[in-house]
């Protein structure tokens, strides 16, 4: 049966380098449009991704929203382009505070201070903008740590939206750990956006390993999407009760799991 799929991508390829993540999620997207799946995929337009070559044009009438994250405004842009050989539309969310610099997650002088705000304003701005479409995904698949705002979101500020009401909530882990924890205050900036749940405690310590257990918690089923992933984490997420969906070779018979996947949840 075919379903409306959302995925929320860290990254894609060949917007970004070629990764293990970056490929599965270009992959993937192309595999479920091709089994008769409808979907629609977000990304970050970080600042290194060059718009004339890759086509990007903005939406004008998605853009122009203020989020305020923090009790600041931050503009909300939305762009989008094609991968011409996939004929998949890729969505960018994009705002010149969080996203205008030529990097990642990371640049020569470190990591990022403000990367819990970008993926706040990631997850925002992909939920508020899939409002504005009026298309209600029956499943969100949200790939990398810097998506997993969303899900908390699915479970809170967007719980009795229409669009979002009957939606079920898939998670890949990766091997995408980051260093250290984000920044102290991510917590409290969470719960200001309206996030009332008492489990938000264990973010207290934001490592990389609490944020994707308390995200699994949120969960309708976890991907294990590479060799790679943390054990402890994927311990976790066989013993939660869930359905997971083990590792699989990117090739025509692991895509046929993850539509079955999709399926069962």
């Amino acid at each position: 049966m075919a379903g409306k799929i959302l995925y929320v991508c860290q990254e894609i390829f060949p917007y970004l380098p070629e990764s293990e993540q970056s490929a599965l999620c270009r992959q993937l997207v192309q595999a479920m449009q091709e089994r008769g799946n409808e979907i629609r995929t977000f990304m970050p337009r970080y600042g290194c991704i060059n718009e004339r070559r890759n086509q990007l044009h903005e939406v004008i009438r998605l853009s122009g929203m203020n989020l305020i994250i923090d009790d600041n405004d931050h503009q909300l842009i939305i762009k989008v382009a094609s991968i011409p050989t996939a004929r998949v539309q890729i969505y960018f969310i994009d705002n010149d505070d969080y996203f205008a610099r030529k990097a990642v997650l990371s640049d020569d002088a470190g990591w990022f201070a403000d990367n819990d705000e970008r993926a706040i304003f990631f997850a925002r701005g992909v939920l508020e903008t899939v409002k504005k479409l009026r298309w209600n995904p029956s499943v969100v698949h949200c790939h990398g740590w810097f998506s997993a705002v969303v899900p908390i979101y699915l479970k809170h500020m967007f719980a009795d939206d229409p669009v979002f009401r009957d939606v079920k909530i898939a998670v890949s882990l990766y091997d995408d750990a980051f260093p250290g924890e984000l920044d102290a205050g991510f917590r409290a900036k969470v719960e200001h956006e309206g996030v009332q749940d008492e489990n938000l405690k264990i973010l207290d310590n934001s490592s990389y390993q609490n944020l994707m257990r308390f995200v699994m918690d949120y969960a309708d089923g976890i991907v294990l999407a590479s060799e790679g992933v943390d054990a402890a984490l994927a311990e976790y997420a066989r013993r939660s009760g869930k359905p997971v969906l083990e590792y699989q070779a990117p090739e025509t018979e692991g895509f046929d799991n993850y539509n079955k996947f999709y399926e069962e949840l």
